[in-house]
Parts: structure tokens; sequence; C-alpha cells
């Protein structure tokens, strides 16, 4: 009869320590029945081959000692009881006595497992035959009441024994077939205990990891499973799979873990899972072939928990675990791979992705290597910090630096943390370079650039840079680098502002590995592939020692600095590809650049041009921000692979070359060129530029009659100020989006540009001479954005304009009123601060009309058709009292209400039905004196700094309420003088100031106490 199991449940993957005991088994047995024969054999077996430690009465027990004594003990400091039930065993008091004991300590623990030796269950549980003859036998004996009780007490634990799971002698073929499965039982059992107590307790930052893996493993479920571990080298995937072999593996019939089966050969591997049960049979398995069709057949109807440890080809796991139909219900399959993309081609779907360390559990564990406990000695903790951070959060690189400190004083703790970046660790090292080591050729020269050159970068960017660095797709080479544990996908900050990006990211210990590999390639830095290091760019090139193996330099410095070099290191860099410099000023024009270059970005580049001998055919991107350029060169030149210029803020530049030979260029950057008088004409038939960027250039003067550019997405002329005319729009431009003319000269709009079919964006604001806006715009069903403010000679708009969603208006003479904008969203329409009001304003945008001709009675027209509005700003328009429309609470969509710097007194009170309303600002009302109810919102900020003659609010008990949640309401009245006399204001404002402050003392009470807790 087999041992039976409980099933496992989530519980068994927790980190509770398990008890240590001194002895992993307890026999107890009739010696005159088994001692010389099954329990001899069953006990070397257990001891000698197997190492369990095992207590027997005769050889544990030491002389001279009580064993009635010592007996009790030796039970409650044994894991499992082994009871084997001889013929003879009821027939000794000391048997049963030490039954009762054993039940009484183990068998709510179901660590007793009971042997029927040459008897049968239903006779111990009923005491037939041998037993009874026991029994009847000390019930003939025992005549006190204490003694009867004893024997009941027996017979019932006899009883209960009877029933617990166990094996039947009779069985089995033999008595070494027996004491086997007793063996391999017990085994399963016991070795939980001592390699999870010995494993676990310096285990650090497991938890998360345990739990997440005991939901997906679902051992209560029957179904096969595959689940993954994946992470990079070092991060603990190996341990965690270890942890959770240990804790589970005596729930399954075969169990294997096959660790770092990179090294190891796939027949091996096949082997040493199929051992247990093939055993001599084993030399069948002579090929893969063989070896999965064994695997299939032999454990198919087997309940098997295997772990595929390290697994980095996919034929591995299509040798080692093919299907799903290959293991029997209820089966769990491992694999913890760097790579989690082969788990995708696998099929798996189910996958545990391992963390990095926090800083506190990663405290601990540098601590527990260097101190051996959980915090740094005094004197130790910011040196420890150092170090700490230098491993982020890796374990692997934690273990081997504090291992390295242990024992060691401060000045040898100092020469490490100097040495740090300059000798790495070689375990930390090699044990990151595998996954190096296993990457394609194309994928390790796009790995050494990242890691040299563009970490941190926004993710596109870096696509761009590599595309045209090596003329290829890099994006699915990224992707398999980030699947591979050595890059990593993050939310970045745009530097000094809360702007998030997508950039590509590495651990800083894999970074530093890639920076090894290039400075291993020679002692000499002019013979590596890639520099960085502003102090080997500076030697190759004071020294003149550049070569041909140079294919990357990027040197950004953080402050700009003068050199004296005189570049001639550049004349033997024939195979340089990407050359990047920042806030460099190189004293001497360079009289060479090689041709083999594909992407330049030279900030401040010291020459009036490029020189005669570059002929870069191979040129993708050429930026040189801010340089003496006074032309890139004369004459034509043909850059058939050139796709980006950007020579912004170059003040010397007069002109640009000719683009005939530039047939494929995309992108044109010339912004703040403030000397630039004229830009070839051949621009205009450049069919693939998506991008022309000229704004600020204030000495343009004219432009190309007529734009045939396919591509043109975006044209910028902003603040070209000399610019009186802009060229005619063909009918092949329907790709141009965002157009923005603001600040130019122009007196009108080419009627052709209603063959901007996609044009989104229109920015005409500040051009003072322009006289009025073509009526074609209004076929342009793509128009959203409608800039026109300051350009003060439009009078009108054209007629309907009902895709318009954001119109900018102000400072112009627009007379009609606006209608037919049903889709408007955002409309700003503030005045200038201190101009006079003239006769109608921006009082005729919502078709206000006089009454009487000296006085200002108005009428407003409906604001219903406007019903999509979610930002309305008409700040320092002049509005006087009964200027803003009443029915402004049907505004259902508005978020936010801009009436700051008008004239009003009072506001209409729909305003209350303003039901999304977040922001309604009222600075500098002066004439405003009371305030309407305010929308019920959950949210409302409101501000009415320098309304002088506010006077109160319609019901401050009303505005009090709002003020139950301190994070909800936001009012601001600074400079409100007259408010200060509104008496139920002020009372409102105390009364919220003591709530507040409890609220504050409450909440700072709660952190102080939570923070001090251990």
């Amino acid at each position: 009869m087999a041992i039976s199991t409980q099933r496992a449940s989530a519980p068994l993957l927790s980190l509770e320590s398990a008890p240590r005991w001194k002895y992993d088994v307890f026999l107890s047995f009739r010696g005159v029945d088994t001692r010389k024969g099954f329990v001899s054999h069953l006990y070397h077996e257990l001891c000698k081959f197997q190492g369990i430690t095992t207590f027997l009465d005769d050889r544990e027990l030491e002389e001279g000692t009580s064993i009635p004594l010592e007996l009790p003990s030796a039970i409650k400091e044994s894991h499992i009881a082994i009871v084997v039930l001889s013929p003879n065993y009821a027939s000794s008091k000391w048997c049963l006595n030490e039954l009762t004991t054993i039940l009484q300590c183990m068998e709510a623990r179901n660590s007793v497992l009971p042997v029927f030796y040459e008897t049968d269950p239903s006779d111990v549980g009923n005491q037939r035959g041998s037993f009874a003859k026991a029994f009847a036998e000390h019930e003939e004996k025992f005549i006190t009441t204490e003694d009867k009780k004893k024997v009941v007490q027996w017979k019932a634990d006899l009883k209960r024994l009877s029933k617990i799971s166990g094996w039947h002698s009779k069985q089995y073929k033999s008595e070494s077939e027996l004491i086997e499965k007793i063996v391999n039982s017990v085994w399963r059992k016991v070795q939980t205990a001592f390699t999870v107590s010995d494993s676990s307790q310096k285990l650090v930052g497991i938890n998360s990891g345990l739990e997440q893996l005991s939901s997906l493993l679902a051992l209560d479920a029957n179904d096969v499973r595959f689940i993954g571990i994946t992470g990079m080298g070092g991060i603990g995937k190996t341990t965690l799979a270890k942890l959770v072999y240990d804790r589970i593996f005596h729930h399954f019939e075969v169990y294997c873990f096959l660790a770092n089966i990179r090294d190891r050969t796939l027949v091996s591997l096949q082997q040493q899972l199929l051992f247990p049960i093939l055993k001599e049979k084993i030399e069948k398995v002579r090929d893969q072939q063989l070896g999965m069709i064994y695997t299939e057949k032999c454990l198919r109807n087997k309940k098997v928990l295997l772990v595929l440890d390290n697994v980095d080809q996919i034929n591995q796991l299509q040798v080692l675990a093919g299907k799903e139909d290959w293991f029997g219900s209820g089966s769990r399959i491992i694999i913890t791979t760097r790579n989690e993309r082969l788990l995708v081609q696998h099929g798996i779907t189910l996958c545990h992705g391992v963390k990095l360390l926090n800083d506190y559990e990663a405290l601990a564990l540098f601590s527990q290597n260097a101190f051996k406990k959980d915090l740094p000695e005094e004197g130790f903790l910011e040196l420890s910090k150092y170090f700490i951070n230098h491993a982020g959060g890796l374990p692997l690189a934690l273990e081997h630096l504090g291992s390295a400190l242990f024992k060691r004083g401060l000045d040898a703790w100092n020469s490490a943390q100097y040495n740090l970046k300059k000798i790495p660790n070689p375990t930390i090292f090699d044990t990151l370079k595998i996954s190096y080591d296993g990457l394609e050729e194309m994928e390790k020269r796009i790995f050494l650039d990242v890691a040299c050159f563009h970490k941190g970068k926004h993710t596109q960017r870096v696509i761009e840079i590599l595309d045209n660095s090596f003329d290829i797709s890099s994006r699915i080479l990224i992707d398999a680098l980030i699947e591979k544990s050595l890059l990593t996908s993050e939310k970045c900050f745009l530097y000094d502002t809360s702007v998030k990006y997508s950039g590509i990211g590495m651990h800083d210990l894999i970074q530093e590995m890639a920076w090894r590999i290039v400075g291993n390639e020679s002692k000499e830095p002019g013979l590596r592939s890639r520099l960085w290091l502003p102090s080997n760019i500076f030697h190759v090139f004071m020294t003149h020692t550049g070569t041909r193996a140079i294919e990357g330099i990027v040197l950004q410095l953080p402050e700009i600095e003068e050199v004296h070099w005189n570049c001639e290191a550049f004349s033997n860099m024939s195979g340089l590809r990407f050359l990047e410099f920042d806030n460099l000023i190189v004293s001497s024009n360079p009289k060479f650049l090689p041709c083999s270059l594909r992407i330049m970005n030279w900030s401040l580049y010291p020459s009036k041009s490029l020189p005669p001998s570059f002929h870069p055919r191979f040129l993708t991107e050429l930026r040189m921000r801010y340089s003496k350029l006074v032309r890139l060169w004369d004459g034509k030149e043909n850059f058939p692979n050139l796709k980006y210029i950007d020579l912004s803020f170059s003040q010397k530049l007069i002109s640009t070359p000719d683009f005939t030979g530039l047939r494929n260029l995309e992108k044109l950057f010339l912004m703040c060129c403030t000397n630039l008088v004229e830009v070839h004409p051949s621009i205009a038939i450049l069919k693939r530029l998506k991008v022309l960027e000229l704004c600020h250039c204030k000495s343009i003067k004219s432009l190309p009659n007529e734009l045939e550019m396919d591509s043109l997405e975006l044209l910028d002329l902003m603040e070209c100020s000399k610019v009186k005319r802009i060229p005619e729009f063909s009918k092949q431009m329907k790709n141009l989006s965002q157009v923005s003319l603001g600040g130019t000269a122009i007196e009108k709009l080419p009627s052709t540009i209603g063959h901007l079919v996609s044009l989104t964006h229109l920015g005409i604001n500040n051009c003072r001479n322009l006289l009025d806006i073509p009526i074609e715009i209004c076929n342009l069903k793509s128009l959203k954005r409608l800039w026109v403010r300051g350009s003060s000679k439009i009078e009108k708009l054209p007629g309907k304009m009902e895709f318009l969603e954001e119109l900018d208006l102000g400072g112009n003479a627009i007379r009609e009123p606006l209608v037919d904008m049903k889709n408007l969203k955002r409309l700003h329409a503030c005045g200038s601060i201190g101009k006079p009001r003239d006769e109608w304003g921006l009082l005729r945008l919502f078709g206000i009309r006089k009454s009487h001709e000296p006085c200002w009675g108005l009428v407003l027209s409906s604001l219903n058709h406007m019903r999509c509005l979610v930002d309305l700003e008409l700040c320092y328009g002049d509005f006087g009292e009964g200027d803003i429309p009443h029915d402004i609470g049907s505004l259902s969509s508005l978020v936010r209400l801009d009436l700051n710097g008008n004239n009003f007194v009072t506001l209409p009170t729909s305003i209350k039905c303003l039901s999304q309303l977040e922001y309604l600002c009222l600075k500098d009302c002066e004439r405003l004196e009371q305030l309407p109810d305010l929308p019920s919102n959950s949210m409302l900020y409101v501000t009415v700094d320098g309304c002088t003659f506010l006077k109160r609010l319609s019901d401050p008990s009303k505005l009090s309420s709002r003020f139950a949640n301190i994070y909800d309401f936001t009012f601001s009245s600074l400079n409100c003088i007259t408010l200060v006399e509104d008496e139920d204001w002020m009372n409102t404002i105390y009364s919220r100031i003591v709530k507040f402050a409890a609220k504050v003392l409450s909440l700072s009470l709660s952190l102080s106490l939570s923070l001090s807790l251990p």
C-alpha cells in the first residue's frame, strides 16, 4: 500500500522556517520479531545509503540511561515515526506505550508511517489473531482501574493506526522491494524539511516570488503546466526554482532537477531524467530521438515535477519537454531562462519575471555576506551603501561583493571602493557575459553600441540611430535583447521635467560588462571598436593613434571645453561609422573626415564648410547645431542615403546647398539660423521630405513659388518675419498636417491651402499683415486647431468650420459671431491686459448686440451650440455685468473656465450646473462682488485672488460643506480685502482650519506609528 500524500497548496511555498529535528526517523518495532532481520535491513538502508538520521533504541541511547525517560524525548525530536507492526508487537507493553506517545506527538502532523509486517491492518485494528491473544494476557494481568484504562487506550491507538495508510508486506514480492518503497517515501518527506530549513534561512526578498509562483503552479489543479522563470544572470532564478522544487517534489511520482542545462549534452540530460524508471536499461537512450520516445512512453502516465535550469536554446525544450501530453495529470514543468523568447516559442504563457532586490533587501543580503548579520557594523553603513548602489539590487553581486569584504578593515573597504569600477569582480563578469556569448554577431554589435552610446535614450531614437548606423531594421533585434534580459524598456523622464518617455535601459553591471568587453579588445584605445571615455578619446586625438578598428566615438562633455587638436587622427579611422561631439570646441578646422561615416552629430563644428574630400555616400544623419558653417558645400553633392540634416542655431549660415543630390532627405532642421537668406529652390521637389523646420530664420525673404513635396508632414515658418509670401501647395501634398506661419509678414494665404486634405493644425497667430482666411479652409475636414491670436487685421472667420476642435483668438478685429462650431472643445479668446475696450471687442464672438447705442444693454445668444467645450478662456476680455451668457450652465462638458481680469459684478447662477467643472479662475475680477452657488463636483479649484470688491459668497454654509475633504476642494482668495468683513465667511474659515489641523495631526501620528514599527 503506497503512502498517502496531502494535496499541495499555496502555503507550501511560504518562507516559514521548517523545524530542525534531531532525528529524521524514529523506528518503533518489536525486537524479538524484526530486530535482526527486517528492521536491521531497513535501518541500514535509511542510514547508510540515504543519510537519513534514524533513532534505534539499542544504537542511539547511551549506556546507563533510563530508556523510559529517554524515549519520549527522542520521539518528540524526530520528524517521522515508522511503526513496524509485527505479529508480536502488541505483546510488548513497552511498544504499546511507545505507540501512545508517538500518536500524541506526530499524528496531527501526518508523520506516522505504519508498516504491517506479516500482519493484516484489520487484525491490528480489531485486535484479532495474535493481537487478540496479546490483549487477553494484558487484561488478565491488569487488575487496577488505571491499568484497565491503559488497555482501552492501547486498543484505541491500534485502531487509529490501522486506518493510516502505510505499507502491507504481503503486497510486495520481496522484502527488498518493500524496503525500497519505504526508503523512497521517507526520503521525499524528510528531504523537504532539511533542504528547506537549511536553504531558506539565508534567502532575502524571496517571498514575493514564492507567492507568484504558488499562484502559477496551482498544485491543486490536475492539468499539466509549464511555468517559466525569467530574468538576467545572477538575479536568483535558479535559487528560486530550487527552493520551490525542494518544497514540493515529494508530491510527485517522478521528480528531477536538471541543473545548468546549457553546459551538458541533451542525451545525458535525458538519461538523468529517465534513470529512476529505466535503471539498467538506460543504455537504450543512445540519442536524442530515442530519448524523446522513452520520455513520452515512461512519463505520460506519471505525475512529474521537472525543472529545466538555465535553458538557452529552443531545442533543449523540444527534446526534454516537448509537449504537455508527454506527462501525466498534475505534472509541473519549471523552466529557468534568461531568454523569455524561448518560452513564447514553446507556447508557454505562465511566466514569472524575477525582480531585483529593493534597497532594504539589498542591505540585508549584503550585510549577511559582509558581516554575517542583517545590518552593517558601526562605521560601515555609508561604505555599504556605495557597494549596494553599485550592485543595483542584483543578488549575485551583493553576495560576492559582501563576501569579499568579510572580516576586512576600513582601509581594505576604501581600497575596494576605489577599484570597484576599474577591476570588475570576475565571477560577476563571467556570469553576465554568458548572455553576451550566446548572441548572434549583429546582436553583439547592437548591444555594445547601446551600452557604450545609447543607454537611457528614447527607444524610437535609438532604433533610428541603429537602423542608419548598420543599414538594418533593428526593432526586432532590440526586442530580442530585451527578451534575453540584456536590455530593458523603461519609463524615463526628460531632463528637469516630469515628462515621461519610453527609453532603452540596462542594468549598470551589464553595462560595465559591455564596457569591459570593449576594453579587453586592446590596451591601446585606438585599437578598440568604441570610444566613449573622455580620457581615451583625448589620448587618441592628442597622439594621432586612430585606426580602422574604431567604429564609434561619443564625447559628451558636461560643459563647453576647448581642445587643441588638429584632428589628424581622423585620417586613419576608415571604419568610423558613428561620431558624436557635444560641448567640444576644436581650435583647428578638420581637414579630413572619414567617408565611412553614417551618422555625424558634431555641435559647435569649427569650420565654415565640410572638408572638400568628404564624400560619405553612406551618410544618413548630419547634425551640426551651433556650428560655424557658412555653407555645407559648394555646388552639387550626391548623398543618396542622407535622411536627416540639422544645422539649427548655426548663425553664420547664409545659404543652403543644392538639394538635387539628396533625393532621400526626410527631415531638414534650420531653426534660428538668423543669417540664412535663402533656401535653394531645389528644396521644393524633395519628394520624401517630411519635416521642414525654418522657424526664427529672420533673414529669409523668399521661398520657392510652389511646393511639390508629396511626403511633407510639417512646415514651420514661425517668426520668419521677412517672409511676405508663402508658396503655393500642389495637389500632391496630401500628407501635410501641420503648418505654422505665426509671426510672418504674409498678407494672404494661397487658395491652394485647400489641397492640404490632411491638415490638422494651422497657426497664423501674430500675422499682423494678414487680411483674411480663404474660404477653401472650410473644406478641410481634418482641421482641428486654428490659431489666429494677434492677427489684428483679420475681421472674420470664413464659413462653416464644424470640424474645428480648438480655436485661439484675441487681439484681432473679428466682428462676426462664432457659429457652426458644434465640435469645438477649446476656445481661447483672451484680450490684452490694459487695452481699452472697443465698441464690440470679444463680445461679438458670442453674437452680442447692442440694445441701446448710448449704453451697453446686451443680449447674448445661446451657448447650446458649443456643448462640446471642455476649456473656455475669456480672460482680460473686458466683459462687463451681464456679458457672460446666462445659459453658460448648458456647457455640460466644461472642465476649465477662465474669466480672469474681467469687469462683471456677478456671475450667472447657472454656473452651478457645470457638472464636470474642475477649474474656475476669477483672478483680478476687481468689480466682482458676489459668487453664486458653485458646482457640487468632487474635485474643484477656485481662485478669486485680487477680487478686491468681493463682499460675500451666496451661501457660506454651502461652501463650507465643500471642505469635507481637504484634498478635493481648493479655494484661493488672496487680497480679497472686502471678503474679510463677511463674518459668516470668516467663521467658515476658522472652523475648517480646526478640522484640517485635526486631520493632518491624525495623519502625522498614523505615519509616525507605522514608520516606527519593526
